[in-house]
């Protein structure tokens, strides 16, 4: 069954640490799965939604929008990852919007089992609050990154983190436009950068990666 799936994960979550298997197993079968097709938007900003989302496969992005069409990428999600965590617990409307990348399974776990979970188990709440509170930081350190770094910087500092053995491999949907939304820029801008750091020997593109070709002076990049 799928909730047995769903089951094994929540045995995972760092934030549910510590509940007995009886506990887990009702917030399990109360939980409904739906797939969410390539471009589908699994939630808008200004929505309330009661559920907390867990991504077993796919990718999604969340993001703010600007009237002209503008995008700010906030997060990427990679399976294994929970999100809207604003939405369930401070029963707000959501900030941002959820798009899914590719096709991505989802398992919607609803408010009501949760808050019977923090009712029964307060020391789960803390937990929570620790979980959101990392997001919180993610997001302070990307405020601080469009303001006060280059495209450049942004990009250096991007390609440092994301890189496997100096190499970062590129996901179909994973192209210089949401790269650009990522960074906070366009894509003629991002292109531009890239270019220039192509000439100056720091890096190496082609469709499927990028690779790092001296790790040195794109860290001096990211610190301007």
């Amino acid at each position: 069954m799928k909730t047995d799936i769903l089951l094994k994960r929540l045995q995972t979550f760092e934030f549910l640490r510590g509940l007995d298997i009886g506990s887990l197993e009702r917030l399990a079968e109360s939980s409904s799965w739906k797939i969410y097709p390539p471009n589908a938007v699994v939630f808008w900003e200004g929505d309330i939604e009661s559920n907390l989302y867990y991504l077993q496969y796919g990718s999604l992005k969340v993001l703010k929008a600007s009237p002209d069409g503008r995008e700010q990428v906030l997060r990427f999600l990679d399976a294994g990852e929970i999100f809207n965590e604003i939405g369930v617990l401070a029963k707000r409307a959501n900030p941002a919007t959820a798009i899914a990348l590719e096709e991505s399974g989802v398992w919607l776990i609803p408010r009501r089992g949760l808050e019977e979970i923090i009712l029964a188990h307060p020391h789960t709440a803390y937990q929570i609050i620790e979980n959101m509170a990392d997001k919180i930081i993610e997001l302070v350190s990307l405020a601080a990154d469009l303001s006060l770094k280059t495209v450049e910087a942004r990009f250096a500092k991007l390609l440092l983190e994301q890189a496997e053995g100096d190499v970062i491999e590129r996901r179909r949907w994973n192209n210089q436009t949401e790269l650009a939304a990522r960074l906070g820029t366009v894509p003629d801008v991002l292109s531009r950068v890239i270019r220039e750091l192509t000439k100056a020997g720091m890096i190496e593109v082609d469709k499927q990666r990028i690779r790092i070709l001296d790790r040195a002076k794109l860290e001096e990049r990211v610190l301007g």
